[in-house]
């Protein structure tokens, strides 16, 4: 460590560093260290969570989808269940993709494997570690949206050309929750504080009008569901998916650029505040 620091602290280097405290535009060798180390990973739990939506998309899209029929998809055109589904679960699989990598892998690193001090005594700011790490983090959604939406073209569930923008569309969402996940991370300091993740995404993954309308719901817990976020990626893709845009498509887009910009502040700071006092 002190080859990398020259024996200085990590205050005296941040002082030092012609961009300030936060930032040495070095994010790449962050996800330069992430890549390498996914090479020794084990690609199978990596793949789990591309099988999980596609497991949901056969049972509840095909095996329920041919007792439901169709339903009013986004514009009032009628779609089969299984289209109506599949956007909503690709919305599920960029989250949890993103959610997971930002949150369980950012816990062990900052609390076991000690590796963002490590990181924060070289030359290396805040705001390059959390945008490295959310950027890794983006590169699982992306390989589980790009996955999914392959298996959603082979089963016939993409009948425009603007469907294909549900992929930059499910970077958009995993980018929301990535950016949100490692700072919130940072305040967890035992595995039973992570189990609160699960508490919060189990009841997005079922309310977020995923395998349903939101008008089922009453008047007050509609409100509710449409603050979370899950339900604005799941709307998202639904209108994409058949190609109907509407005003709604720019609020759910711009809902995800300021959670975005909130949480790579909260992740900057907590950082900052964590390992450069």
């Amino acid at each position: 460590m002190s080859i990398l620091t020259g024996g200085h602290s990590a205050t005296d280097i941040a002082r030092e560093r012609k961009f300030g405290p936060l930032y040495s535009r070095n994010a790449k060798a962050v996800v330069a260290r992430g890549l390498m180390a996914a090479k020794s990973s084990t690609w199978l739990v990596l793949l789990s969570g591309f099988f999980e939506p596609v497991l949901f998309l056969l049972a509840m899209g095909v095996g329920m989808g041919s007792i439901v029929g169709t339903v009013q998809g986004p514009g009032g055109e009628d779609i089969s269940y299984a289209a109506y589904i599949a956007p909503a679960l690709l919305a599920v699989s960029a989250m949890n993709g993103a959610i997971y990598d930002s949150t369980w892998n950012v816990f062990f690193k900052m609390n076991f494997a000690k590796l963002y001090q490590g990181m924060l005594y070289t030359s290396l700011g805040p705001l390059d570690v959390a945008m490295g790490e959310i950027f890794l983090a983006l590169l699982r959604g992306l390989l589980y949206a790009t996955g999914f939406t392959a298996v959603m073209g082979v089963v016939g569930l993409l009948t425009t050309w603007w469907a294909i923008l549900v992929i930059p569309a499910s970077v958009l969402i995993a980018f929301g929750f990535a950016s949100f996940g490692m700072g919130i991370t940072s305040f967890m300091k035992t595995f039973q504080q992570m189990d609160w993740i699960n508490f919060f995404l189990l009841p997005m993954f079922l309310f977020s009008a995923t395998f349903y309308p939101l008008s089922v719901y009453p008047q007050v817990i509609q409100w509710f569901i449409q603050a979370m976020p899950l339900w604005h990626g799941v709307e998202l893709l639904r209108q994409i998916s058949v190609g109907s845009f509407s005003p709604a498509t720019a609020i759910h887009v711009a809902y995800y650029l300021v959670m975005i910009a909130l949480g790579i502040m909260l992740t900057t700071g907590r950082l900052r505040q964590l390992f450069l006092k």
